[in-house]
């Protein structure tokens, strides 16, 4: 089958690859044009614009968009929808916010254009390994692109998840469980390295451990033990942690449904606690038990003038 991929990242590319692999061809356009000719030398066709890119597909053609999400890929889809022809198929697979999808759906709409919304999991570890894709949109799209779909996923890890938006909205809840979990084996792991055995204990191997037959073991643990491995206090690594987007739209998510979610929301905020935005707040605890207890406070070392 043929497709059309713009954005040829971390992930756009290795897509591109893994279906070239499975004997679909490729036409890619990227900003930056060394990487799309990068990828032609590898059996993909390269455009140099947009318009180009177009040019080379088939009608009724399918655009799959692989950009950050926002401005970009807001930008991109108003700028193809100026290429595109009625029938043809564009497939948003960033991690967009699923009600940006309506906006975007409304846009194409008039010109007969479909769109579909494909949340996309598996990381740079997706080229060999495949890419769980979630879709939302009408079923008819998505059973056009299905063959591309069987050969981008593992065995049984594409689904449609329903109309306009599901695919993004399940993939957003899936990254607040990511955050929940990352939280927890962060927490287990400082309560190892805060025991009295911490001497004793190699976290490398427990991490190894768990992963074989115990109720905790998962893919994030396999990641773990591999970062853990050579450097096992992960000296050298500073406890700032960033995120992306897709926790906060969870927890939003939480808030308007009068769903709880306190777990996914703790592992959010201690995400911003990592980058010092909690520090006033604990300077306020500190400054209280002094006024109320007269207990101590820790001052802060003045350099000597």
């Amino acid at each position: 089958m043929q497709i059309g991929i713009a954005g040829l990242g971390r992930m756009g590319m290795n897509m591109a690859l893994r279906l070239m692999r499975g004997g679909h061809t490729v036409c890619c356009y990227n900003r930056t044009i060394s990487k799309a000719h990068e990828l032609a030398r590898q059996g993909a066709r390269a455009a140099d614009t947009p318009a180009q890119l177009i040019d080379m597909l088939t009608p009724p053609r399918v655009l799959w968009l692989m950009l950050p999400s926002g401005e970009a890929t807001r930008e991109h889809i108003e700028r193809f929808a100026g290429l595109l022809s009625p029938g043809d198929i564009l497939v948003d697979g960033s991690n967009s916010f699923f009600k940006d999808d309506f906006a975007h759906r409304d846009l194409l709409a008039p010109m007969n254009i479909h769109y579909l919304d494909a949340g996309v999991s598996g990381g740079i570890w997706g080229l060999e390994n495949g890419y769980c894709t979630m879709i939302g949109g009408e079923r008819s799209d998505f059973e056009h692109i299905e063959p591309l779909l069987k050969t981008l996923a593992p065995e049984n890890g594409y689904l449609y998840c329903g109309p306009c938006g599901a695919g993004h909205f399940t993939k957003m809840i899936h990254n607040g469980i990511e955050y929940a979990m990352m939280q927890a084996y962060g927490e287990g792991f400082a309560l190892l390295e805060s025991s009295p055995y911490r001497d004793h204990l190699r976290f490398d191997e427990i991490a190894a451990l768990w992963n074989r037959g115990s109720v905790i073991r998962s893919w994030l643990l396999e990641l773990l033990e591999a970062a853990l491995a050579g450097n096992a206090t992960l000296d050298g690594l500073e406890p700032f942690v960033d995120d992306s987007g897709e926790g906060r739209w969870t927890v939003l998510q939480a808030v308007e449904s009068g769903t709880p979610a306190p777990v996914i929301a703790q592992a959010l905020f201690e995400r911003y606690a990592s980058r010092g935005h909690a520090d006033f707040s604990r300077k306020i605890l500190a400054a209280l038990r002094n006024q109320f207890g007269g207990h101590a406070v820790k001052k802060t070392e003045t350099p000597n003038t």
